[in-house]
């Protein structure tokens, strides 16, 4: 064995046995081959990759077993189907998973690296590893959840991933070139308000000491920093958080539920992603006067809840689609709201909200926020007579805190796993390429920032009802199986594709 250094903690690697009878024949539990390279297997008969599965009990295991790590509930469930997540990034909960993530991924023979943002690497050596500059084709998603969230919503990634690495020790695949798992950090953003921020400053789009210095926003819980959690947990790691210094990344792929309805209403079992849809994230200030609730007639009050409730309905219009046809693919969030002083008798002297605007194309939420500036530019001007403040500091004030491009992905990527999907798809449904469709996903992923760098591409599996972030998201065993199936044979792909460009020499 040799020493790691991976975080603040001194960790040990353990090299992967090997089997030491030279003359055994190719057999191994699920396939008829012995040590096998991804080159052989995809020069050996057709149907030798599909017979490499994962094990499907061991992932739904993997899934459920790793949610004991949540805060605990005031009424305790047992129901998975209902029990949810409340693991929020860089928490208590959220590190003992992490350290489970890292025993598990060592057990199965990678090297582990942790960065100065706590994302973690786990790298599976391949054939052509003596470079240890080479880049790994990795499978990555998150661990932490939304305060109330459900069991699948990044989980599903991480634990496909790690069970992509026991079924290719299981059957002794040895790929080309290296593969890992990556565990990001704060993918949510709703403890630190920064979303994709692991991967973000990773590729670039953050820089670390922003991220370092967000506080958090959590209602009811004591305001801390990244940096200060990272370093209590144990997490700030000393591996360079860049995509060019220290953990490069060949190519990212990312197995996640849906968290939308259209594969489950077209009875369809895998969307391949071909891009994210832009979005942005406001910060809105509406500022009154506070009053008597009692005494102050409805003409003469400065109602700051009463002009956030017309500055949300005018804001969810932005979206309707225009005269002609034109827009309509919009969409606007409120999810968080508080009022000052809160006080039941007392006419809310400011209100402060979030706003998630989203829609496909760059250009379609560039039209929206114009829209958004003309309403707050409206209601200011209502509260105004000749130009001037009815009162001092009354008005709407919007504060841009997050913004992400629409993406596409590699077209190298998505063609790895439309394969790979009409093959796994084929093996159990017949006509695999019937039993799935391209998308464009809703949400903001880890892989928008990786795809900045290296070749990206995602893979969907249905939801059930179209729910997330919701304690009852839910994901049929099989369809979290078929996602990993596919999940696998994409990054064998992609390794065999990397080997042929010339990636590993």
């Amino acid at each position: 064995m040799r020493a790691l250094w991976t975080s603040s903690v001194y960790k040990v690697t353990y090299a992967r046995s090997k089997p030491r009878l030279a003359l055994l024949t190719k057999s191994f539990s699920s396939t008829p081959y012995y040590k096998l390279t991804t080159t052989e297997l995809f020069q050996s008969n057709k149907s030798s990759l599909g017979k490499i599965k994962i094990n499907p009990d061991r992932l739904w295991d993997t899934i459920h077993s790793t949610a004991k790590w949540t805060e605990p509930k005031k009424v305790p469930n047992d129901d998975i189907k209902t029990a949810g997540l409340t693991r929020l990034t860089l928490s208590n909960e959220d590190k003992l998973a992490r350290d489970w993530f890292i025993e598990t991924t060592k057990s199965l023979g990678c090297q582990v690296h942790v960065d100065q943002i706590g994302n973690i690497f786990a790298i599976r050596p391949g054939l052509r590893g003596e470079n240890e500059d080479m880049s790994a084709t990795f499978a990555g998603s998150h661990l932490d959840s939304q305060p109330s969230g459900g069991r699948f919503d990044g989980v599903l990634g991480i634990a496909a991933g790690i069970e992509m690495l026991r079924t290719l020790n299981d059957n002794w695949i040895e790929t080309e070139g290296p593969v890992g798992v990556v565990n990001w950090t704060n993918e949510e953003g709703a403890r630190y308000p920064i979303s994709m921020m692991g991967s973000g400053v990773w590729s670039g789009r953050i820089s670390l000491d922003d991220a370092w210095s967000t506080k958090s926003v959590s209602p009811g819980r004591s305001v801390t920093t990244v940096k200060q959690e990272l370093e209590r947990i144990g997490y700030l790691g000393a591996v360079p958080a860049s995509y060019n210094k220290c953990v490069r990344i060949g190519a990212h792929f990312e197995l996640h539920i849906e968290q939308g309805p259209k594969l489950e209403r077209s009875g369809q079992k895998i969307g391949v992603v071909e891009g994210v849809q832009a979005y942005k994230w406001f910060t809105v200030t509406v500022t009154g006067r506070e009053a008597h609730a009692g005494t102050i007639d409805m003409a003469n009050r400065f109602d700051a809840m009463h002009t956030a409730a017309e500055f949300m309905v005018e804001a969810r219009d932005i979206t309707m689609p225009e005269p002609g046809g034109g827009g309509g693919r919009g969409l606007v969030t409120f999810g968080r709201l508080t009022a000052s002083p809160g006080s039941v008798n007392t006419i809310a002297g400011k209100v402060e909200m979030s706003l998630d605007m989203r829609s496909p194309s760059d250009e379609g939420l560039a039209k929206m926020v114009e829209k958004l500036y003309d309403l707050v530019d409206r209601l200011n001007s209502a509260a105004t007579k000749n130009g001037k403040p009815l009162h001092p500091g009354l008005g709407v004030e919007i504060r841009e805190d997050f913004s992400s491009a629409a993406v596409k992905f590699s077209t190298e990527a998505i063609g790895c796993v439309e394969e790979s999907a009409a093959a796994v798809l084929g093996d159990v449904h017949g006509h695999g390429e019937k039993m799935m469709q391209r998308m464009t996903s809703g949400a903001g992923h880890d892989s928008v920032c990786t795809n900045m760098h290296c070749p990206t591409a995602m893979i969907f599996v249905p939801s059930k009802d179209g729910v997330s972030h919701n304690p009852s998201e839910w994901t049929d065993k099989e369809d979290c199986a078929t996602g990993a199936n596919v999940l696998l044979q994409s990054v064998l792909r992609m390794d065999k594709l990397r080997k042929d460009m010339g990636d590993f020499e």
